[in-house]
């Protein structure tokens, strides 16, 4: 069965709101707490301190690359056509 286009947009648009709300959150925590995240995550997998600012950059930079390639991209395009 297929989706009516008005659906597929709103899915969309939902998910790149929640996505979007997510990597703002992800943002927020990392930046306001990233002390506290360094000290458990290099405890939690037993990884280098001093690597963590980079993982955790690298993150957030695949986050926002994915949801606006699987969810933004397509919303707009389906605004466009509608």
């Amino acid at each position: 069965m297929l989706l009516p286009i008005e659906q597929l947009t709103a899915f969309l648009g939902w998910c790149t709101l929640i996505n979007i709300g997510l990597l703002l959150f992800s943002t927020l925590m990392i930046a306001l707490i990233k002390d506290f995240a360094i000290r458990v995550h290099s405890k939690m997998f037993d990884l280098d301190p001093q690597t963590l600012p980079a993982m955790y950059f690298d993150y957030l930079g695949r986050f926002k690359v994915l949801v606006i390639v699987f969810n933004l991209v397509p919303y707009l395009a389906l605004r466009i056509i509608m």
